[in-house]
């Protein structure tokens, strides 16, 4: 943003021979002076782009929007993307995640909600189908929209040991299940039997499952849980870190012990906490849908899925208080449940009301060397209209997002990042249940 003119204030002293008239005539000048810098200032404010700020307020466009300092410099215009449907021919069914392994970069994996891993080579690209690198659809409930076989991430030193982390839903009773798993010998395909259960989460009703798994950069395995369903968080997950529900997850799988599959690292936020779940990161969420990490600043981005009126982006810190169900967004939840926890909000970076979408998914930021006119971008979407968007990121602030693709035949489920930081969009085409899609983002030029 431009600095303001700076005014500089005229002062008269008028000689004692100045007449009377002549006094006058330099006062209304002095007005005049005045009047004309008044309006410059007034022009000039006029022009000047709003910014997103981590304390966003509601602006007329129905976008949270916060002006930043006038110090800061709004940043470069978000410029527009072109999507390459990549895979073609593939058959696909529901694809709710694509990830890549560490030392593979050829190769995609893509995770089917019902409860398959497909493997694609990207030196293949007309195949029609892809190999199966995992079927465990007999283990996976994905009866109901928000079930299934929902996220998996590769352990960072895959290559040497070979595990795979999956996060999905189970009957029998209704739950959430976190397992590691090990690659085969041959490392076509999981070794189903190798399975151990490291987490399991009851879930009282079918929606509001989450769920995203990933490493953090500082090799913390991170988990996001939704608030346990049904609608206006009944139970009261939201503000009650007494529960695993409605929070992200930090914990350590890189030392496991006979009395646990997982240990709790010494500097999570609340294990100290009388009545607190010592693995919680964060929480007052309703039901993040898709979070990264920025392989660049290691800040940790969510997209945060709303009730009934707004959708919203976290910057997800620890010990963070997101205001469910308090709170949608920023605004106040006529039922909400006030807990025992703090009522200490932070704000989303970003806030939609429902008139521009009702279902955000949480995507990544840019940080591929391919397009330069790309990087430090927020790409994001809305699943449930097609829209994407994207918006510049400075430290912990978004600029002005701009949207950029608005496909309604198009249900973006999630993005995935490519070792090169390249990015991949998953799509249900032309519905929920129809057939699925990968796009690959790239510039115009």
């Amino acid at each position: 943003m431009q600095p303001k003119p700076r005014i500089s204030t005229v002062h008269f002293a008028p000689p004692n021979k100045l007449s009377r008239a002549h006094t006058c005539v330099a006062l209304a000048f002095f007005a005049l002076v005045q009047a004309f810098t008044a309006i410059t200032l007034a022009q000039t404010d006029a022009k000047q782009p709003a910014q997103t700020s981590i304390a966003p307020i509601i602006a007329s466009s129905s976008v949270a929007v916060e002006k930043s300092p006038s110090t800061q410099q709004e940043p470069a215009r978000v410029p527009a993307i072109q999507l390459v449907r990549i895979f073609p021919n593939a058959e696909l069914r529901r694809p709710v995640q694509v990830v890549q392994a560490p030392g593979e970069p050829s190769n995609l994996y893509v995770v089917e909600q019902a409860g398959r891993i497909l493997r694609l080579d990207q030196n293949n690209d007309q195949v029609k189908s892809g190999a199966v690198f995992l079927d465990m659809r007999k283990e996976v409930n994905s009866k109901n929209n928000e079930e299934g076989l929902l996220s998996i991430c590769f352990h960072p030193q895959y290559a040497d040991n070979g595990f795979v982390y999956l996060y999905y839903s189970a009957t029998n009773p209704r739950r959430s299940i976190l397992s590691q798993f090990r690659v085969s010998d041959d490392r076509k395909t999981i070794d189903i039997d190798s399975e151990k259960k490291i987490l399991e989460v009851d879930q009282p009703y079918s929606n509001h499952n989450g769920g995203t798994v990933l490493f953090g950069p500082d090799g913390m395995l991170y988990l996001s849980l939704g608030d346990g369903g049904a609608a206006n968080d009944p139970h009261g997950h939201g503000q009650n870190v007494g529960t695993l529900l409605a929070s992200i997850l930090r914990i350590d799988v890189s030392h496991v012990t006979k009395e646990s599959p997982y240990t709790i690292p010494s500097d999570n936020p609340f294990v100290s906490t009388k009545g607190a779940r010592k693995e919680i990161w964060a929480y007052g969420l309703r039901n993040v849908w898709r979070m990264s990490f920025d392989r660049e600043t290691k800040l940790l981005w969510a997209g945060d899925v709303g009730q009934d009126q707004f959708e919203e982006i976290d910057v997800i810190v620890k010990g963070g208080n997101y205001g469910w169900n308090m709170r949608e967004g920023v605004h106040s939840f006529p039922s909400g449940l006030k807990g025992e926890f703090g009522d200490a909000y932070i704000d989303p970076v970003f806030e939609y009301s429902h008139t521009d979408g009702v279902s955000v998914t949480g995507g990544y930021v840019y940080r591929g060397k391919k397009y330069p006119e790309l990087q430090g971008i927020y790409f994001f979407a809305d699943y449930g209209y097609g829209i994407i968007w994207g918006a510049r990121c400075q430290d912990s602030k978004l600029g002005t997002p701009r949207k950029l693709i608005h496909r309604s035949g198009n249900l973006w489920s999630s993005f995935g990042e490519m070792l090169n930081g390249e990015l991949v969009l998953c799509s249900f085409d032309g519905g929920e249940r129809g057939p699925g899609s990968l796009w690959k983002i790239t510039g115009v030029n």
